[in-house]
């Protein structure tokens, strides 16, 4: 592990809103959100009425009855985030993008031309300002997990330098949800037992954390409490997975509503993967209950897939057995679907018409080959004419109108 803090995480502050803000200057200093029956994004002004990303347009109206609504702009989202990481790029070749708006630089090795960290982070800082107009924050630290940390306790528009002699002096006094990792249910079973900061997750007995979070995230945690994390910056990373999950509110776990959400979701994933000519053996569907509980289900196949209707059936059938192991859960607030061990498209192992029940879900039968010409046909219209040209099914696209598709693919990573 390094002995200087060297590791920059730079974060744009309220990006998709601070663009908005940027394009029409009429809307500064006003709480707006994008977004429409679901916030996408919410201003600094906005979030000081309680309103945040993923919350309900109406709720949202509720907390904030002069708050603006604006469409979205994503090509310029996309470009912005662009120059933003390229500012990043002119002071170092180490640089690993998480999303559209953040990134960690590592610039050990250009100190000698451009100063310390902290110059160098200050520059950045100005360089982006001055040239698109964006606010940026910037947490510099020895080890990314506490870099991250840095730039959020930074915000709005600030620069946090974590000297390596204060590391857990700083980190401890903080609440634990800043903790890369830990969400509002983890929070929430943390304060059961009495952890609220980030200082009392570090005197926790390991053995008790395993027990709360189980062995893999309560090692975790506990490592990261301390600022043990020595994962180094991965410059060139692919996506090992590709998924899509779709947020519901609170609905009935019935066949008319997680049938249709589950096409819309094995179509966005599927569509990407042959986008890369790319396939996955490995299945894994999510389902979130009312109460936040989730559960998981996967398979692993005989055979890569990246046909939608296969992906859709598979993940159908992981829902009902996640269903039908918890019978007393009437209702579900969101779905997920993933697709893992990830291959190159290769040649595909034809199969003898053996009139198999699974047939139709085996790439290589007569109606797996046709199931998957039938994807290219809409693949190949969709290039042409635009997504919302053709579909599986009216139902399925109007599965997830609330957030456009535009959005999500902002924040997903290349495969």
């Amino acid at each position: 592990m390094e002995t200087t803090a060297t590791v920059l995480h730079a974060d744009l502050d309220a990006f998709y809103a601070s663009v908005e803000q940027l394009l029409d200057p009429s809307l500064r200093g006003k709480p707006i959100a994008v977004g429409g029956g679901v916030v996408l994004a919410a201003s600094y002004e906005a979030r000081a009425y309680g309103v945040r990303g993923g919350m309900p347009g109406r709720k949202a109206r509720e907390l904030c009855p002069q708050l603006i609504f604006v469409g979205g702009n994503f090509g310029e989202y996309q470009r912005l985030g662009d120059a933003a990481i390229k500012v990043l790029d002119d002071f170092t070749p180490l640089v690993e993008r998480i999303s559209i708006d953040e990134a960690f630089a590592d610039v050990a090795g250009c100190t000698h031309l451009f100063g310390p960290p902290a110059d160098i982070a200050a520059t950045i800082r100005r360089r982006v300002r001055a040239e698109l107009g964006l606010p940026i924050s910037i947490g510099v630290a020895r080890t990314k997990h506490l870099a991250k940390i840095a730039s959020q306790v930074a915000k709005p528009d600030g620069l946090v330098v974590v000297d390596p002699g204060t590391e857990l002096e700083f980190l401890h006094e903080l609440p634990v949800g800043l903790m890369w990792g830990v969400g509002p249910v983890t929070r929430a079973r943390l304060a059961e037992i009495g952890v609220e900061t980030i200082g009392q997750l570090a005197k926790t007995h390991g053995g008790a954390l395993q027990r709360l979070l189980g062995p893999a995230a309560g090692e975790k945690l506990a490592a990261l409490a301390w600022n043990r994390d020595p994962r180094k910056l991965e410059t060139h990373r692919r996506a090992r997975s590709a998924g899509a999950q779709s947020a519901l509110g609170i609905k009935p776990a019935v066949v008319s509503v997680f049938v249709p959400t589950l096409l819309h979701l094995a179509d966005r994933v599927a569509s990407r993967l042959r986008a890369k000519a790319r396939l996955g053996r490995t299945v894994t569907v999510r389902v979130r209950f009312a109460d936040l509980s989730a559960v998981t289900r996967s398979i692993t196949l005989e055979q890569p897939i990246s046909a939608t209707a296969m992906l859709a059936e598979i993940a159908e059938d992981l829902v009902r057995g996640v269903l039908a192991a918890h019978p007393r859960e009437k209702t579900i607030s969101l779905l997920a679907i993933s697709v893992s061990h990830l291959e190159e498209s290769a040649e595909l192992q034809l199969e003898l018409p053996l009139g198999l029940a699974d047939e139709k879900r085996r790439p290589g039968t007569k109606k797996g080959m046709a199931r998957f010409g039938a994807d290219r046909a809409i693949d190949k219209i969709r290039e042409r004419f635009g997504k919302q040209a053709v579909g599986y099914g009216t139902v399925a696209l109007e599965a997830a109108r609330s957030v456009p598709d535009e959005f999500r693919e902002l924040a997903e990573k290349e495969l």
